[in-house]
């Protein structure tokens, strides 16, 4: 069954990761306002001049472009193969849930602790997600 259903966490995903992106900009654009940045402490990647609060969400965004990686690759290999569960439905988004839970305590008040326990999770449900989609694969693979 090639149901569409586990292609909307990856909608979701790429849409939380396109509205970080936006705060990149903003950061920036306030901060030369204000006068706390020059275009040059950007021309090697930020300078250590760079105030935290304009380094913060581009270092989120970056974050949403790493590991989620293999999150959208075992979207799509479940989608391609049809093995998209009910179960694996529920991990990917409660993956979304907590890689935006994840961002929004990195954009607001940065605890690391609580980054960390939502990263952590995250991790551990695509572990779960790629577990589940092998499993489904060798479920349904021809029997020689």
């Amino acid at each position: 069954m090639h149901s569409l259903a586990i292609l909307y966490p990856i909608f979701a995903l790429a849409f939380w990761t396109s509205l970080v992106l936006l705060q990149i900009p903003i950061a920036r654009f306030r901060a030369g306002a204000r006068r706390e940045i020059r275009v040059d402490d950007f021309k090697y990647g930020e300078s250590a001049s760079v105030p935290p609060y304009v380094s913060i969400p581009n270092r989120n965004y970056m974050n949403l472009l790493e590991v989620p990686v293999l999150f959208y690759v075992v979207c799509l290999l479940s989608f391609v193969t049809g093995g998209a569960s009910p179960v694996m439905l529920i991990v990917a988004w409660a993956y979304v849930a907590l890689r935006m839970v994840h961002s929004l305590i990195h954009l607001s008040y940065n605890n690391v602790m609580h980054r960390l326990v939502a990263f952590a999770s995250s991790n551990l449900l695509l572990i779960a997600l790629w577990v589940l989609a092998a499993l489904q694969m060798m479920a349904s693979a021809p029997q020689a």
